[in-house]
């Protein structure tokens, strides 16, 4: 004779396949990890980093 789950074997089995479902599930596509801006102030941050050392390396200081 079978008998029905208890209403917390019913919770515990729906918790179960949700983790289940959640752990194995494939992981989302990613998108476009840094905007077209983002790419663009990266960009010129590094060359303005390139900058600023040749100019200390010649011995030059910056004036504010």
């Amino acid at each position: 004779m079978e008998r029905s789950p208890s209403t917390d074997e019913s919770a515990a089995i729906a918790a179960a396949i949700a983790r289940f479902q959640a752990e194995t599930a494939p992981a989302e596509a990613a998108g476009e990890a840094v905007s077209s801006w983002q790419r663009a102030a990266l960009s010129e941050g590094v060359s303005a980093k390139g900058a600023v050392q040749r100019n200390l390396e010649g011995g030059n200081r910056w004036q504010s």
